[in-house]
């Protein structure tokens, strides 16, 4: 039998830290004690509340949705997840992007579905194309899975794009802890065909909360409902009570995150300027890039870790191994004083 993991994310928790890290692909971490609350808040008494009613209504008032609509999860993978069980059965087929991230595939094997593929062509920015998606399936296409802002581009989806593959016939699971740093609304708003994911994580800073949710017709939601009893009953309280307290703070959250972004892909585009060697559409939305490289981008990540104390993603964990994904999400000087480092690192290699 072969063995369910995702080396991807053991790599990601466990790789070597360096001081100049673009292997990042969230925000700075928020600090909870910045906000008003105490500790009474946090409802102490050891009990389970399930399908906590607060939480739910805070993330449908923001998302435009209803209660009904609404399911918590430990984090947008568990969230996608618990949807994708929910969608499919063993043997079902199952259409993916390709490249994406890890553990969309690792749970799409895990539950046993046959697994399609459909290109984002990076030489198009790796634009959603509907008519690649749509040439891609067959008869047999029960679901058909993507990102949005896409994982690892950054590449936004249009929602005219999205209306037409919500009309070719099959449900669309589209992971969205990206979209809230485009200023888009989410699919789930198009059609009763999309069910959506999404978290406190990625571009809110609050990652150690797993704080997430899925977003569905509330006749599929109880049926995620009922998984989600037998995955983990209930999620922990106190981290409920937490993301209660982060919503109603939200632009405390949020802070001075989006300008922070803007400044850095700015930075980023200015020195793709530079460079003959670099292949990667401007940087418009999101957290990330994943721009081509003609040489070996594992050994650039050595390389710069050994040399310089910086470090990318090598590309080879997003399934195209002449690309590197970098995140946005550090601090404007750092952010910057990395880019220099890069581009040494390029230079050397060259």
């Amino acid at each position: 039998m072969r063995t369910m993991q995702s080396d991807y994310m053991h790599w990601a928790k466990f790789k070597k830290s360096v001081p100049y890290q673009l292997t990042g692909s969230e925000v700075p971490h928020v600090r909870m004690d910045s906000l008003d609350w105490t500790i009474a808040d946090l409802g102490t008494d050891g009990a389970s509340h399930p399908r906590y009613s607060p939480l739910r209504k805070r993330i449908a008032a923001r998302y435009g949705v209803e209660v009904e609509q609404v399911v918590a999860a430990d984090g947008t993978s568990m969230a996608n997840f618990l949807a994708m069980a929910a969608l499919i059965s063993p043997g079902d087929e199952v259409l993916i992007e390709h490249p994406t991230y890890d553990p969309i595939l690792g749970v799409a094997s895990f539950l046993g579905a046959k697994i399609r593929r459909f290109e984002r062509n990076p030489a198009d920015a790796f634009r959603l194309d509907p008519a690649i998606v749509q040439a891609a399936m067959s008869d047999r296409t029960k679901l058909i899975v993507l990102t949005n802002l896409h994982n690892p581009s950054g590449s936004l989806a249009t929602e005219d794009e999205l209306r037409a593959i919500g009309q070719l016939g099959a449900r669309v699971l589209i992971d969205e802890v990206y979209l809230d740093a485009s200023g888009q609304r989410s699919a789930v708003h198009i059609g009763p065909e999309f069910v959506v994911t999404n978290s406190l994580t990625k571009v809110y800073g609050l990652s150690g909360l797993r704080c997430g949710w899925i977003l569905a017709q509330p006749e599929l939601a109880e049926r995620m409902w009922r998984l989600n009893d037998l995955f983990g009953v209930n999620q922990a309280h106190q981290a409920e009570r937490l993301g209660c307290i982060a919503f109603d703070h939200i632009d405390q959250v949020i802070g001075d995150a989006p300008a922070m972004l803007e400044r850095n892909r700015q930075l980023f585009n200015d020195f793709l300027s530079t460079r003959d060697d670099l292949a990667c559409a401007p940087a418009v939305h999101g957290v990330t890039a994943f721009p081509r490289w003609s040489g070996d981008t594992q050994r650039l990540d050595d390389h710069l870790r050994v040399s310089y104390d910086c470090a990318v993603v090598p590309g080879r964990w997003f399934e195209l191994p002449d690309h590197f994904r970098i995140g946005f999400g550090i601090p404007s000087h750092i952010f910057a004083e990395a880019l220099t480092r890069l581009g040494h690192g390029l230079d050397d290699l060259k």
